[in-house]
């Protein structure tokens, strides 16, 4: 098949747009007829699915629970995606329903039918669909996928609140500070020099600091972003890199920690959900590796594997990586004997997910006032480097 470039309008009117497998522009054609779309035009890009994007977690909430309930009401996989497929809104996720039911149709599993969509659906997410297929218990494993996804959507928005107002505050003291260095220093400068007396060592620090930053602005501006793309191209090549990186990352004080924990929560539940839908710990763990977005996390996680296939129990192997705190260890520990190892890492993900919302608010009750002084105290730098030699000056002509 090829990978077709389409554009098509839908009952209502809208012209739409993506991209679709096809034998042909006829079978183009008849497959967005299915979809319920009239064809305009299309053109063949390649042969893969490069231009397959990423689906937006609402979206997969929004399909594994309607896909659930369908299945869990008796309907057939392939009419319930049939019905999904028609109840899309959005274009390029209904485009990759459609093609899930056309491979279904074809004889495939779902899993299968989802393993050609790896930018849409992850490997969690397909090993969770093989596994409720191979157990007939595909609707309760559709439930805990929604679960899941809705606690990543809620972790995503806490991260969210954490990171947002630092950078709103960090940019508006950035535009300040330029604004005053940039536009009143110079314009003060002249006026302070011509004074003829000796000036403070904060003036004299706060008027280089303006020369620099208007002569050599243009370099200012572009060495971030190159710093950027540098960085970024390192982390692509190297692994040694993005280690450090990720181990830098956990060291930052406060947010290093809210990571730490929001990786472990995300890791818990992920292997809880795995688990007890009755995957193998060691498949489990191999999986789980993929979702904890951390080199070290997962280099760490690595050797628990190598451990337990080395005869350690799993409580013994995590105390052994140095991965969890000891009140985490005891309850894996109390979770592996009475045979509730999912149960328990349930409740090490509910222990972190609180714990991050805790640190999180803590964090933002404490960055509202630090970025407040921080600009207050940018503003007194330069009122002070800029009105002290007038204020100099004008006691002197009145003595």
């Amino acid at each position: 098949m090829t990978l077709y470039a389409y554009k098509a309008m839908d009952v209502f009117g809208r012209r739409l747009q993506g991209h679709i497998d096809a034998i042909n522009l006829d079978d183009l054609e008849m497959r967005l007829k299915h979809m319920g779309l009239d064809f305009i035009r299309g053109t063949p890009v390649s042969h893969g699915k490069p231009f397959e994007k990423n689906v937006s977690l609402r979206e997969l909430i929004h399909f594994c629970f309607h896909l659930e309930q369908l299945t869990r009401s008796g309907i057939a996989i392939i009419d319930s995606l049939i019905d999904l497929r028609d109840s899309l809104a959005h274009s390029r996720f209904r485009a990759v329903v459609a093609s899930l039911t056309e491979s279904v149709e074809g004889g495939k599993t779902l899993s299968q039918a989802m393993g050609e969509h790896p930018r849409s659906f992850d490997e969690v997410f397909t090993s969770m669909v093989r596994t409720g297929e191979e157990s007939g218990k595909l609707p309760d494993v559709l439930k805990s996928l929604v679960d899941s996804l809705k606690w990543q959507d809620e972790m995503t928005s806490h991260t969210r609140k954490l990171i947002l107002y630092p950078a709103f505050l960090g940019i508006v003291v950035l535009v300040v500070t330029l604004f005053l260095l940039t536009t009143l220093v110079p314009k003060m400068a002249g006026f302070i020099r011509s004074m003829g007396q000796e000036l403070p060592l904060q003036t004299r620090i706060l008027i280089a600091c303006s020369d620099f930053i208007v002569n050599f602005w243009i370099p200012l501006l572009f060495a971030p972003i190159l710093a950027i793309v540098v960085v970024k191209l390192l982390l692509a090549v190297s692994a040694a890199a993005r280690y450090r990186c990720d181990a830098f990352k956990l060291g930052i004080p406060v947010f290093g920690d809210i990571q730490r924990k929001i990786i472990f929560s995300r890791f818990a539940a992920v292997f809880a959900m795995m688990y007890g839908s009755g995957i193998s710990i060691i498949d489990t763990l191999h999986t789980s590796e993929k979702v904890v977005g951390n080199a070290v996390i997962k280099a760490s996680l690595a050797r628990v594997g190598q451990m337990i296939v080395e005869g350690q129990n799993v409580s013994a192997a995590f105390q052994n990586a140095g991965l969890f705190p000891p009140l985490v260890i005891r309850m894996l520990r109390v979770g592996e004997s009475t045979g509730g190892l999912d149960a328990a890492l349930l409740n090490v993900s509910y222990f972190y997910n609180r714990d991050v919302r805790e640190a999180i608010e803590r964090a933002q009750i404490l960055l509202e006032p630090v970025l407040t002084l921080v600009i207050g105290l940018i503003l007194g730098w330069v009122m002070l480097s800029v009105l002290g030699p007038i204020y100099g000056v004008i006691t002197q002509l009145k003595t």
